[in-house]
Parts: structure tokens; C-alpha cells; sequence
């Protein structure tokens, strides 16, 4: 009796070992089936806030080209706006004077100094301490500190802020829908960082964060008494004024500056 069942057990594991390859291979096939009908996660491209074509600036292989093609593509936006402020500049140094003078304004002269003292966040009336005050705000900004801050707050052209937003020096704005909500956002936090609609809109609003704002007032101040003294208002001086502009305070200094003085060859070609 033993013998029979012990013959009837083995035929039953004798018939398991050959039919468990196929049983194992119908489970790990349908396995390998469902995981590859699961869908993928596509990510989704986020499309430009703009229509302007930028240069594919992470396209380029050489380092040259690509500093190359980034100051060339800025630095006309840059230039146009210091030549707008030094015809401001001019229109209300003539009025200070003649005001010193004793010399009455025209009235489209007076016009043009109230508009100027607007953009500016002045009070709009027309005397020599208000046109002192301007003169503080109304100057330029030397195009080797804005090229070098425009291509440290977007990589060189490369960052989603500017690609998606045309924002090459990381302004931020504090109304909803006003640009783009960073991704390391802190939570609590409001903030998004600025679109524009073109280059000049973007480069425009640096200039007059520089030149209004009340984080760079010793900035301004640095480039009054230079002004004063008659020297040139160089970049490697201004910078010091930007303190409150990155977190990293001096090493942000430091860094703007020994980009300065590595990118020179760049600046007037």
C-alpha cells in the first residue's frame, strides 16, 4: 500500500516539473504585457510666451560662437537704451541749468521733463532739486555689466526664463499670470518671474529696476559721485551697488566682475 502511494505522489510531482516552465512563462509574459501597455508620461513642452525667434543658443559647440552670438543678439537692445537715457539725460541737465539761470522752461520742454520725471517715479514738479534727484536715476548703465548680468541670470541664453519669457536677467513680478511660476517655488510664496513680449521690453524694464528701485539706491550713488568726479562710470564699480540683487551678495560681485574681465574681447565687436 505504501509502495502505490508512494508511486502515485511521485507521478504527481513528476507531472508538476514538466508543466512549470509553461505555467511560470504564461505568468511572466502576461506581466511583461501589462507593463508594456502602461502609457508613458510625455512631457509636455511648454510653449513660448512670445513670438520672437531666439538663436538656439544650447545648440552651440563652440564657446566662442556661442558668447559670440549672445552679446550680439543682446547688445543692440542694450545700446539703444543708454542712448535713450543720455538724450533724457541732456534734456534735463539743459533744464537745470537754465533754471540755476533764472531762465524759464517752453512748454513742450516742460512737458518732456514731466514725462521724464514720471518714467522715473518722481515728483512731477519742475525745479532744480527735483532735476538733482533725476539726474541720480537718469544715467546709463555700462554695457559690460548688463551683458555680463543678462548672460549669468539665463546661462547664457539657455534658461527657461528666457526662452519661455524673454526675462534674460531674472526680474520678478507679484501679480497672478504676470510671467512664469518657478518651479522651486517656496511654498507660500507669490512671486513669478516676469514674461515680456520682446527683447527690448525685457531689457527695458532691467534698466529701469537698476535705475529706480530702491535696493540699488547705493548703486546710483556710486555712479553720482564717479559723475561728480569726472571719471568713467565703469561696470567693475557699479557692481558693488548690487548687493541686493542675488542672494549670494559679494560672490555674486565677484563672479559678475571676473566675467567682466574675461569677456572684454566680446563687448565692441
Amino acid at each position: 500500500m505504501l509502495k502505490i502511494i508512494f508511486q502515485f505522489l511521485l507521478s504527481i510531482l513528476f507531472i508538476w516539473a514538466l508543466t512549470y516552465p509553461f505555467v511560470q512563462s504564461d505568468e511572466t509574459d502576461s506581466a511583461d504585457q501589462t507593463t508594456s501597455e502602461q502609457p508613458k508620461k510625455v512631457k509636455k513642452k511648454e510653449k513660448p510666451l512670445h513670438s520672437v525667434t531666439l538663436p538656439k543658443f544650447s545648440e552651440f559647440t563652440d564657446v566662442k560662437e556661442k558668447k559670440r552670438a549672445f552679446f550680439d543678439f543682446i547688445r543692440p537692445h542694450v545700446e539703444a537704451e543708454n542712448k535713450k537715457i543720455l538724450q533724457q539725460r541732456a534734456k534735463l541737465e539743459i533744464a537745470r541749468m537754465m533754471l540755476e539761470n533764472n531762465l524759464s522752461l517752453e512748454e513742450k520742454q516742460n512737458k518732456d521733463i514731466v514725462k521724464i520725471l514720471k518714467q522715473y517715479g518722481l515728483p512731477e514738479t519742475v525745479n532744480t532739486l527735483v532735476l538733482t534727484q533725476a539726474l541720480r536715476r537718469v544715467d546709463i548703465i555700462p554695457k559690460e555689466m548688463a551683458l555680463m548680468q543678462a548672460a549669468n541670470e539665463s546661462a547664457w541664453g539657455t534658461s527657461r526664463f528666457a526662452r519661455i519669457g524673454l526675462n534674460f536677467f531674472g526680474q520678478w513680478c507679484y501679480s497672478k499670470g504676470c510671467g512664469m511660476v518657478p518651479k522651486r517655488r517656496n511654498t507660500g510664496a507669490a512671486h513669478e518671474v516676469a514674461a515680456f513680449q520682446s527683447v527690448r521690453a525685457a531689457v527695458s524694464s532691467y534698466f529701469r529696476n537698476i535705475n529706480t528701485h530702491g535696493a540699488y539706491k547705493e548703486l546710483r550713488g556710486i555712479r553720482e559721485n564717479l559723475r561728480r568726479e569726472k571719471k568713467p562710470v565703469l561696470a567693475t564699480k557699479l557692481t558693488h551697488g548690487l548687493m541686493s540683487y542675488s542672494e549670494r551678495g559679494e560672490a555674486y560681485i565677484e563672479e559678475l566682475n571676473t566675467m567682466i574681465r574675461q569677456n572684454r574681447a566680446y563687448f565692441d565687436e
